[in-house]
């Protein structure tokens, strides 16, 4: 779905079609503008956080001045695999953002569809790639991205992954940027291979597979229900003097995801978005976090000091996995020369990596029904200002749709 030249937001010009979820912060609305686009052929998403409201975080207006800024920074130095920044405006009562919609909703409610609830090794492949590729422009840029999880991952309606919520990222001075750089431009990438068939669809492989080759596929018939991951606020931790690039001292993150130096508030840097990326490749594979326990205290406690447990052989990605969920951060897979150590694993063998944006089938292709526009729905709408004042009447704020009801959500004071 295509987007026009970017609209200008005015809340009186804009209409709400449906709420695509609530968040930390707030709620995500899908939206059209109907002086522009009266029948809502180029919707929005349009992230809303209330100023004023009783439940809203300290800091909730903060973080959303710090998310739109890191936007306009990718307005300025784009990537296929990262969002931008359509447009913005403020009241009294509420700061608002639009980026582009993703129809194909995100990473875990895809992993549900699946018949065994989990992907297989060809279909993980294309997505790490992709996420690596999103993960190391952001790096590149300076900015440690920190909430790396199957909802913070959307699919385009082209069916290419975009990242999405940086109100928890932030920028760090890389102990050398320019050597990263320098270093991915010396990879080579390995010709091509045997087709292997990637999509459900065979009639959608051709281009695949000129990006994705040596591919085998592996079934994990296992059935677990994702539960609800608790997000962990800021919170400052003791102050350590780092000789090797700047680190952050701050306590962030989603409790299944923090990395075990985050835990022991021994500062982090960029670093901690391999280890999250190497819980989000073992829940793609088995369809569970591998460190989740009965409570905050047992998860921290199995980041710290369990080891993952893979299922079967020994394969290639089980040694990724094991790499990136190194817990000693300094031998970590990508600490030396960030995503350049991890797309030389032979995990990544023949993936040509400049043609990932040129996949016109990928694994997954969001359907028209997904997108749910009916001329009900456009014609209807809803009021952004009288839904606020009805979600205050409710006991307890709307849990995101990509989020099932078991699991947990305490604070920080608990651990």
């Amino acid at each position: 779905m295509a987007t026009p030249s970017s609209p200008e937001l005015n809340l009186h010009n804009l209409k709400a079609i449906k709420v695509l979820g609530n968040g930390a912060m707030g709620t995500v609305f899908l939206v059209y503008n109907h002086l522009t686009d009266p029948t809502a052929l180029f919707p929005f998403a349009l992230k809303v956080v209330e100023k004023s409201c009783p439940n809203a975080k300290p800091d909730a207006d903060r973080r959303a001045r710090w998310e739109m800024s890191v936007l306009e920074k990718l307005n300025q130095n784009p990537h296929p695999f990262l969002p931008s920044l359509i447009g913005c405006f403020e009241t009294e009562e509420m700061i608002a953002w639009a980026i582009p919609f993703c129809p194909g909703g995100d990473l875990n409610v895809l992993r549900y569809n699946q018949m065994d609830r989990v992907f297989s090794s060809s279909v993980i492949r294309f997505y790490l790639a992709e996420i690596v590729c999103a993960l190391e422009h952001l790096h590149n840029m300076g900015i440690v991205y920190r909430d790396l999880k199957p909802e913070n991952i959307l699919i385009q309606h082209s069916g290419h992954v975009t990242l999405t919520d940086f109100d928890l990222s932030r920028t760090l001075a890389p102990k050398s940027l320019q050597s990263l750089i320098l270093s991915c431009d010396e990879i080579e990438f390995q010709p091509e291979m045997t087709k292997h068939n990637v999509n459900p669809n065979p009639k959608q492989n051709e281009k695949l597979t000129r990006v994705l080759t040596g591919i085998t596929r592996e079934k994990h018939h296992v059935k677990l229900k994702k539960a609800k991951s608790a997000r962990v606020s800021p919170m400052t931790r003791r102050n350590i003097s780092f000789s090797k690039g700047e680190r952050s001292n701050s306590f962030v993150g989603t409790e299944e995801y923090i990395a075990p130096e985050v835990v022991r508030g021994n500062g982090h840097d960029f670093v901690i978005d391999w280890w999250a990326l190497g819980v989000l490749s073992y829940e793609m594979l088995y369809g569970s976090t591998p460190f989740r326990g009965k409570n905050r205290k047992e998860t921290f406690g199995r980041i710290l000091m369990m080891q993952p447990k893979f299922n079967g052989k020994p394969t290639e990605l089980t040694d990724l996995i094991g790499k990136l969920l190194e817990k000693d951060p300094t031998l970590r897979l990508g600490c030396n020369r960030g995503a350049c150590e991890i797309k030389e694993h032979p995990f990544f063998s023949g993936v040509r990596w400049d043609l990932l944006t040129e996949v016109l089938r990928p694994p997954f292709l969001p359907s028209k029904d997904d997108v749910g526009l009916t001329v009900d729905t456009v014609g209807n709408g809803i009021n952004i200002t009288d839904y606020f004042l009805k979600l205050r009447e409710l006991p307890s704020p709307l849990d995101s749709p990509s989020r099932d009801e078991c699991g947990y959500n305490v604070s920080l004071t608990e651990f």
